[in-house]
């Protein structure tokens, strides 16, 4: 399996007030273009090393959680492919069917940059590839309703600033039946999802590809997103 290779030298070290300058550029450009991973990746490294430290210190109390930042696996092709192959019911074939019904690569994620030690590095990186097993589990949309919920749940899992700013932007672009169904559905949902799972961080989600899809659901506390959308 391949581990924890964030392209180490390509990490660039930053002052305070070199860190606000990429947060504040990263912050406006995302609103300008949510497409942009790289500059939604820059904004939630340099405004989340705090969240980040709190996450390795939950992750280091949990077993499962020291399996991962010991193994350091990554949610790669090369690594993760074997979803596709499992049974129909289980987690990983689920997570294969989201990925594949959008054509999405596992590859896809930018590298992490702005984070101080190769830990801390890997945490960042490890919670940006796991988020598509998040969509998974919560049975989430990629719209932008369902982007903006999971973003909520990702706040109440690691308290990222990030999180926040991004909901605040997509709801902004919300019309009005969206903001509606938003507010009245989704938000109070995701707030309840988020606080009754697991520590979804802690999780060594490789491991459980083949179990069953509801049975990692209620192993988990995972609450099924609303049939809103």
């Amino acid at each position: 399996m391949l581990k924890g290779s964030m392209v180490e030298g390509a990490r660039v070290r930053l002052n305070w007030w070199q860190q606000a300058a990429v947060a504040m550029g990263s912050a406006v450009g995302a609103l300008v273009d949510p497409r942009r991973a790289d500059l939604i990746a820059a904004l939630g490294e340099t405004t989340g090393k705090p969240a980040f430290e709190r996450v390795l210190e939950r992750m280091k109390r949990s077993p499962e959680g020291r399996a991962v930042l010991l193994e350091r696996p990554r949610v790669l092709s090369a690594n993760v492919g074997h979803a596709w192959d499992l049974p129909a019911n289980t987690f990983g074939a689920a997570y294969a069917r989201f990925m594949g019904s959008r054509n999405f690569s596992p590859d896809d994620r930018p590298p992490v940059r702005f984070m101080d030690t190769d830990e801390l590095a890997y945490v960042a990186m490890r919670a940006r590839e796991i988020h598509d097993f998040w969509h998974t589990l919560f049975d989430l949309p990629t719209n932008l309703i369902g982007e903006s919920a999971l973003k909520v749940i990702e706040f109440e899992q690691m308290y990222l600033p990030m999180c926040v700013m991004s909901v605040v932007g997509g709801t902004v672009r919300f019309n009005e039946k969206q903001r509606r169904l938003f507010f009245q559905h989704y938000f109070p949902w995701a707030v309840r999802a988020g606080n009754h799972c697991t520590d979804l961080m802690c999780v060594y989600y490789e491991k459980h590809f083949d179990e069953d899809i509801d049975v990692v659901r209620q192993k988990w506390g995972i609450i099924a997103a609303p049939k809103k959308v």
